[in-house]
């Protein structure tokens, strides 16, 4: 994903309305700029993500990239897997996120193949996974359809195949929870945020994105059938875990 995106200045008018966020074409336009900004640790996450996918992918298997956005996760997989026979799918519901995806891919010279689909999630065939990554992605699918989602997702993952689970947390701590928040917009603000825009983007996300605990997090997995979750990176209230099948 270019780091040569226009800079995110969608929030910066005071006068400017917005309803609920959406993935569309404005938000397209700047994202690159948008996730490195908002996001603490999102770079190191998707350079781990290549790494892991190179340890576990298996000969003959898919690699699935569940609400790829502009694929980065995927560009980071394709550059690193050495597994022979691996082909990945990178799935996102927002068609204006796919339709520059696809053309962020087409630029990409790796041959490992890619199947790039517009489809919501909940409709998506997992089968023959070795590697699955779900970057900030699960924090939008609503609550009551999640543990659903994570049981597919297991179901069609091979035996040794793992779940990258990146998310925004919350914390029963009220006071571990506002000093997480706190150190995040204080975060955003060194990236050139001003505290309108952070809070304007704040209540256009609200109840768009649903963040839970990682308590809450590694029971579904568990119940899912995951075994050996491990919470690998954390800065501030953002995370990500691997999970296994056994």
């Amino acid at each position: 994903m270019s780091d040569k995106s226009p800079r995110d200045t969608l929030f910066a008018a005071a006068d400017a309305e917005f309803g609920q966020f959406t993935f569309d074409q404005k938000v397209v336009e700047v994202f690159p700029d948008m996730i490195k900004r908002s996001v603490p640790g999102y770079t190191t996450i998707i350079h781990m993500v290549g790494q892991i996918a190179e340890r576990y992918a298996q000969t003959g298997t898919r690699c699935y990239d569940l609400g790829c956005s502009l694929g980065a996760s995927t560009l980071a997989m394709r550059h690193r897997i050495q597994a022979a026979n691996v082909s990945i799918t990178a799935i996102d519901n927002s068609p204006e996120m796919v339709e520059r995806c696809t053309i962020v891919l087409d630029a990409d010279s790796h041959e490992i193949p890619v199947n790039l689909i517009c489809q919501d999630l909940l409709d998506s065939e997992i089968h023959n996974a070795s590697v699955v990554i779900m970057n900030f992605t699960l924090q939008f699918i609503p609550p009551a359809l999640r543990d659903t989602l994570i049981a597919r997702i297991y179901s069609g993952m091979n035996s040794g195949g793992v779940l990258v689970l990146s998310e925004k947390l919350t914390f029963d701590d009220e006071h571990h929870d506002t000093l997480m928040s706190e150190l995040h917009h204080y975060f955003k603000k060194t990236n050139g945020y001003s505290d309108l825009e952070i809070a304007k983007k704040r209540a256009a996300i609200e109840n768009v994105l649903i963040p839970e605990s990682l308590e809450c997090h590694k029971k579904r997995l568990e119940n899912a059938g995951f075994r050996g979750t491990e919470l690998w990176f954390q800065c501030f209230n953002f995370s990500s875990l691997l999970a296994f099948k056994p």
